[in-house]
């Protein structure tokens, strides 16, 4: 299955208001936003997106207004795994309906399946849809992880055609893009390893910094694939003080602290998630003033 997700995609945070109820207007105008500012294709309701706290309901609503916002401009990912196969299914199937481009479909969390179990979790997920499936491999927050001859396997299987890697290891990406079919995209799911990756054979980038400086990731990307490495390296190291510190806490805490400092009332996280500690807020408004963007 032929598909270009993209090289810059956001994984975009999730808007609530101060009672916590799904901003809906601010979510279009901040895809919209995100399109603008370079962002090749949006990932909906993933972990950014506060995917643990948020309903069917609201999650099928939010598919449906940044389709309707940006369809047929940028790729429009949902993002429906989770650690149950069958509810997976029952969100992918509910998501197709709607017109999303992709899904983004993460290994399950807490469970801690076997690799078996995981190829089973996967096949059926994607056999069940016409749509183009990501693999997501974060081990960090799942416990467990894909091994490269897993994803071989599911390689296999038409539809799934990428993977976003998070599993922060260079040998990893190394053997990866040596045991996958050439059309199958590898993208980062970190951004400081964006650079690095691309230098393996990677696709680009999940993003959370792209939020914040997406048109200058977006001049990175653009500069390797031009064989520009002296600059992809200057933009890099220039972007490092986002990259890093959008992850002093729990993700999505800082993205959403950094967008309040900048105008986008996205609001504070959904519980268990609290809101970044005053001094948290210091050190972001800090980075942020490294990037001169306040």
């Amino acid at each position: 299955m032929a598909i270009d997700f993209g090289r810059v995609i956001t994984a975009m945070v999730t808007p609530f208001d101060k009672d916590l109820t799904v901003n809906y207007d601010l979510a279009k105008k901040l895809a919209r936003h995100l399109v603008q500012s370079g962002s090749d294709g949006l990932v909906i309701c993933g972990t950014t997106g506060e995917s643990p706290t948020l309903t069917k309901e609201e999650k099928l609503e939010l598919f449906r207004i940044v389709v309707e916002e940006i369809g047929g401009e940028a790729t429009v990912i949902a993002s429906t795994g989770s650690y149950d196969t069958a509810g997976s299914i029952s969100l992918t199937q509910s998501a197709e309906k709607l017109g999303v481009d992709g899904l983004l479909l993460v290994t399950p969390y807490y469970n801690k399946p076997s690799q078996e179990g995981l190829y089973q979790h996967f096949k059926s997920i994607a056999c069940s849809t016409n749509l183009p499936v990501m693999l997501y491999d974060i081990p960090g927050r799942s416990v467990i992880g894909l091994s490269p001859a897993t994803v071989a396997r599911l390689a296999e299987i038409p539809n799934i055609v990428a993977l976003k890697e998070a599993y922060s290891s260079m040998d990893q990406v190394s053997e990866l893009r040596r045991s996958l079919p050439d059309y199958f995209a590898i993208y980062s799911g970190d951004d400081s390893l964006t650079l690095p990756m691309l230098s393996l054979g990677s696709k680009g980038v999940i993003s959370v910094a792209s939020h914040i400086v997406g048109p200058r990731l977006k001049e990175m990307v653009n500069a390797f694939l031009a064989g520009n490495v002296t600059l992809a390296n200057q933009i890099h190291l220039e972007l490092y003080p986002v990259f890093s510190g959008l992850f002093i806490t729990s993700n999505p805490v800082p993205v959403k602290a950094a967008l309040n400092m900048l105008g986008w009332q996205v609001g504070p996280p959904r519980l268990p998630l609290v809101e970044a500690t005053p001094e948290e807020k210091e050190s972001i408004k800090k980075m942020l003033g490294q990037v001169k963007m306040l």
